[in-house]
């Protein structure tokens, strides 16, 4: 199954580390950000598990779940975020799906069809394609697809920063230009027009040229 911006998220239903989930149910209304691990017990997905329970308070300030994923049992999952806690500092207190038999990975199309239908006896690198991250908006749909080699450790910063600018969108028809922050100037989209732009921006905006028109970020 290929994966695109805009493509429904294949619900599943699955163990985790707090029991067992079916993802469309477990997402609701809000966001939620799925990111995936080529094995437990390995150096830089330790560092990142550790750095998104560190950021996992600004993900909930916005409406956003995160749930991680492993092709590993859950039973290995709690043994492993003992360790993150341990070296990253930062306590793993959201969901961490456990895929022993590969389903969610090949599910997301992280993993072929002819994967086999077990995690024994796999490494690492035969997982290698299982390092990406999902962003899913309320309505289902993918919002964002990352994915990144085993060994770059992933940004989430940019991540957050992400989610901001698509939520903002979502909220106020606007797009944001590169490197934008919270609090930037940001792009009035081209389906709205200079008339719709005036009266929704009575404070002004500025014309660059007629397909680029910025303004200062909503409240």
């Amino acid at each position: 199954m290929s994966l695109r911006i805009n493509s429904t998220a294949p619900d599943f239903t699955a163990e985790t580390t707090q029991g067992t989930i079916h993802f469309h149910e477990w997402i609701g209304d809000g966001w939620a950000i799925l990111f995936s691990h080529p094995k437990d017990f390995t150096p830089v997905c330790t560092t990142e598990l550790g750095y998104v329970a560190k950021l996992a308070p600004e993900f909930a300030k916005r409406n956003t779940k995160v749930i991680g994923l492993s092709v590993d049992p859950v039973t290995n999952h709690g043994k492993w975020a003992a360790d993150i806690e341990e070296t990253q500092g930062y306590a793993v207190e959201f969901p961490m799906i456990g895929d022993p038999e590969l389903a969610v990975a090949k599910l997301y199309d992280m993993l072929p069809e002819d994967a086999g239908t077990t995690s024994e006896g796999r490494t690492a690198a035969n997982n290698a394609t299982v390092r990406t991250v999902f962003v899913i908006g309320p309505d289902k749909k993918i919002k964002l697809m990352l994915i990144y080699p085993m060994t770059t450790g992933r940004n989430f910063d940019e991540v957050l920063r992400v989610v901001d600018s698509m939520q903002l969108t979502a909220k106020h028809a606007v797009a944001t230009p590169v490197n934008w922050k919270d609090g930037d100037d940001v792009i009035i989209v081209p389906s709205v027009s200079n008339e719709e732009a005036t009266a929704k921006y009575p404070d002004g905006f500025k014309i660059i040229k007629p397909y680029l028109r910025t303004v200062a970020q909503p409240k």
